[in-house]
């Protein structure tokens, strides 16, 4: 495993492009897209303002940049530097703004969510769509790119529209057995559009591509319910998280609860292998530091370094008791995922913050339990691989695979701590992200898994 120099960066802004050949960052008011095996730097554009939003076209040949407070999107071209696109939405503003699966029209959303603008790159056409609603996930587009699902609210009511993403005309329009709908997913497959309700409510709703309702599903009432929703690859099951600590999965079949995971305080399961993050500081003798070395007091000679023990069954988890009288209490499953191969579910429940439990999909049960010693920010799966990659806020990077967990110091000076990963779309690296710098991390060639 191997780490590159540091880089700046801002708002967290950095993607690679989706044919895994460019890596992009914005610092302040600059787009800088480097290649991404030698991180030289291709192509370097200045925007009107601080950048907020940015994100590849699905070709990689352009690059959109919002900046939101002035109302403006500008698209830079990596074929033609010299071209560029300029959109203005005027006084009526801009808090949204995300390309279509052709990459050749961006989708804006106005402030108070008055209407989505489609701006068309190659003719300049412009049509508006009406009543988008402001919730968690309004628009979702279909993973081959024909259609798009829009979450809408009109006279007091939810309703769903299906566009085709070739001509933006309507295919569907429905209302949905929601008080407030929350968000809109497709499945994986296209076949399936799964709804579902704000948290005051448990109902989740699932359509066919006609808009027929297939099936509803509702656990119980009068108590908080869905916090996140996940499919997995294969799109025969959907995870619904909820606030009573508890994932519930669906199949697609029948749409009829599978099973339920909960996530104990206690752990007792036989099957399942709980491995703890234990710190040590490094012991150094004060006649062994040279002067550069006390005035490097950030370096890495001078973190906490770690590593995973095996505890022996029952482990007690750290448990949070969140304060209810207020909103968005953090207590239950916010974060999910599944890894490519369908075969593991990663949860995070939040009022258990330092504590990532992973699922066995084939047995439907506990397989493995990663307690951290500080809160977990941030978890994703190797998109070619069964291997998790999770941070917690630190100097240092934690992998999980069936074959164990390991613990790596990111060697980088001043003090680089982690707050975010990202794979490459290839698996061979993972970018890390911290407040307002990144590395790549290099994993060695045939490095299937931890060893």
């Amino acid at each position: 495993m191997n780490f590159s120099e540091v880089f700046k960066q801002s708002n967290q802004l950095c993607r690679v492009s989706p044919d895994g050949k460019y890596l992009a960052t914005c610092v302040q008011y600059r787009l800088v897209v480097r290649d991404v095996n030698t991180l030289q730097i291709l192509h370097l554009y200045t925007c009107l303002d601080q950048i907020v939003h940015m994100e590849w076209s699905s070709d990689s040949l352009f690059i959109l940049c919002a900046m939101y407070k002035r109302g403006l999107v500008q698209v830079w071209s990596l074929e033609q530097p010299d071209w560029y696109c300029k959109i203005d939405e005027g006084s009526i503003g801009l808090v949204s703004s995300r390309w279509s699966p052709d990459g050749r029209h961006i989708l804006n959303t106005t402030e108070f969510h008055l209407r989505v603008t489609v701006w068309s790159l190659c003719t300049k056409a412009v049509s508006y769509i009406k009543y988008p609603k402001a919730c968690q996930k309004g628009i979702d587009f279909s993973r081959d790119g024909c259609y798009m699902a829009l979450a809408e609210r009109r006279d007091c009511r939810d309703y769903v529209s299906v566009f085709v993403c070739d001509d933006w005309h309507l295919l569907r329009h429905f209302e949905t057995e929601t008080q407030d709908l929350a968000g809109v997913e497709w499945s994986p497959n296209g076949c399936v559009l799964a709804v579902w309700d704000s948290c005051l409510e448990y109902k989740v709703l699932l359509y066919s591509l006609d808009g027929r309702l297939l099936s509803t599903f509702s656990a119980y009432e009068w108590s908080l319910g869905i916090k996140s929703l996940a499919w997995s690859p294969s799109s025969q099951f959907l995870a619904i998280g909820s606030y009573d600590e508890k994932v519930r999965i669906l199949n697609h079949i029948t749409w009829k609860k599978v099973t339920e995971f909960d996530h104990p305080a206690t752990i007792n399961n036989t099957k399942a292998v709980v491995y703890k993050e234990v710190e040590r500081k490094p012991v150094v003798g004060s006649a062994d530091l040279s002067i550069q070395q006390h005035i490097t007091m950030g370096s890495t000679l001078f973190n906490t370094q770690s590593k995973y023990e095996i505890c022996p069954l029952p482990v007690q988890v750290r448990v949070v008791k969140p304060d209810l009288d207020r909103a968005n209490p953090k207590v239950g499953v916010s974060s999910m995922a599944f890894s490519s191969d369908n075969r593991y579910l990663a949860t995070k429940n939040d009022n258990m913050a330092c504590v990532v439990w992973v699922w066995d999909m084939q047995r439907l049960g506990l397989l493995a339990v990663l307690e951290q010693t500080s809160a977990v920010r941030c978890f994703q799966w190797d998109p070619r691989r069964p291997r998790l990659a999770l941070c917690t806020g630190n100097a240092k990077l934690y992998l999980w695979s069936p074959a164990g967990c390991v613990s790596v110091q990111v060697p980088a000076e001043g003090g680089f701590q982690v707050q975010s990963v990202n794979w490459h779309c290839s698996g061979d690296s993972l970018i890390l992200l911290g407040k307002e710098q990144l590395c790549l991390c290099y994993m060695e060639v045939g490095e299937e898994d931890i060893k």
